[in-house]
């Protein structure tokens, strides 16, 4: 089995509320996820693995100032924790109904290694990061640090099936469906106009969204980007050049759809998209640059004119050896029920919306 494929277990464990072990240069984990574990009798654990800026949330003094919220802490109670006050104090929507807890007392992590890639699996896994500590629990999948990288290596990412197809935007389109063996998520190219070598291709990088592709979602200016980058390829397309469209399945900025969802449920509470995101222990830039890079060399685009607001977008490229040789503004006017989000965007995120 390779050690990607030993990932995908564990990925599919954490879904499905399976124990899982966790192994780093510095020892090893035994981990229940909070939200998704089943209730059985006698589950009950002296200590629970949560994210930075969930124990700051719980008033653990040496954890106020965390610099990265994503990172793990260990924290214990004056009783063990049961699988319902876990799911409790890892659900932050759950902070206004019971705000008196603990107290609770941060403890050092043995194995540093373990718990930070357990917290970047319940990412992946789309789970909130909260893992019960040695239940007893039978271990339904091993995985080691190395199994993470593994999986994660953008190498692993090739082409799978292309077709011409002919969009609202412009009729002259191929699409590129991209997948790796131990990841079932499916990266998209959408090329408008013709490829050559002689043009340099007008870029967009869109990560999934749902609400806002789909469903038409005002929250934020998702939907209303992708339809303008379309355009404006179509009309690089009509003027002799082409367009490359990534559609990245990397829902919420990598945190997956649900978590993305809870983001929404705190901003009605008054955070910013940024604040929600770090109040769920996520971060609130995940997405997987280096698989944008891969697709992108796999076309061969090496150089490339991109369409974005977001500088840091255009340096990670670079720095992935991808040739950004414009950045071509794509700004949109705001609604009503986005203003905050894009304020969030240009504030605190840098993105240049002036």
């Amino acid at each position: 089995m390779s050690e990607s494929r030993n990932v995908a277990k564990a990925l599919d464990a954490l879904r499905h509320g399976w124990a899982i072990r966790v192994t780093g240069a510095d020892g090893a984990l035994d981990l229940l996820p909070a939200e998704t574990a089943f209730a059985q009798p006698g589950i009950y654990a002296a200590r629970l693995l949560i994210s930075a800026a969930r124990a700051a949330t719980l008033k653990l003094a040496n954890q106020r100032d965390a610099a990265v919220p994503e990172a793990p802490v260990m924290i214990h109670g004056a009783e063990p924790f049961s699988l319902n006050s876990a799911r409790n104090l890892a659900d932050p929507a759950q902070d206004l109904g019971s705000p008196l807890r603990g107290p609770f007392k941060a403890d050092p992590i043995e194995a540093q290694d373990a718990a930070v890639a357990a917290m970047d699996m319940a990412r992946l896994a789309g789970i909130l990061p909260a893992f019960l500590i040695s239940t007893g629990v039978e271990i339904a999948a091993e995985v080691s640090t190395e199994d993470l990288a593994a999986f994660k290596d953008p190498l692993n990412l090739t082409i799978q099936a292309r077709a011409r197809l002919p969009v609202h935007a412009c009729e002259h389109a191929e699409i590129v469906a991209f997948r790796s063996r131990d990841d079932l998520r499916e990266h998209v190219a959408l090329i408008i106009g013709t490829q050559t070598s002689e043009r340099e291709p007008v870029v967009r990088l869109h990560s999934e969204c749902l609400t806002g592709d789909i469903l038409g979602s005002l929250k934020c200016d998702c939907g209303p980007q992708l339809d303008a980058a379309l355009a404006r390829m179509a009309e690089e397309a009509n003027a002799g050049g082409w367009g490359v469209l990534l559609y990245l399945r990397q829902e919420g900025r990598g945190i997956g759809l649900i978590n993305k969802l809870r983001a929404y449920e705190l901003q009605d509470q008054g955070f910013d998209t940024v604040d929600a995101n770090e109040r769920l222990g996520l971060p609130s830039e995940a997405r997987d640059f280096p698989v944008a890079a891969r697709m992108l060399d796999l076309l061969g685009v090496r150089s490339l004119r991109l369409l974005t607001n977001n500088p840091q977008k255009v340096a990670t490229l670079q720095a992935l050896g991808v040739e950004v040789t414009e950045r071509v503004a794509h700004q949109l006017p705001a609604n009503p029920h986005n203003q905050r989000y894009l304020d969030t965007k240009r504030d605190r995120t840098g993105h240049l919306l002036r």
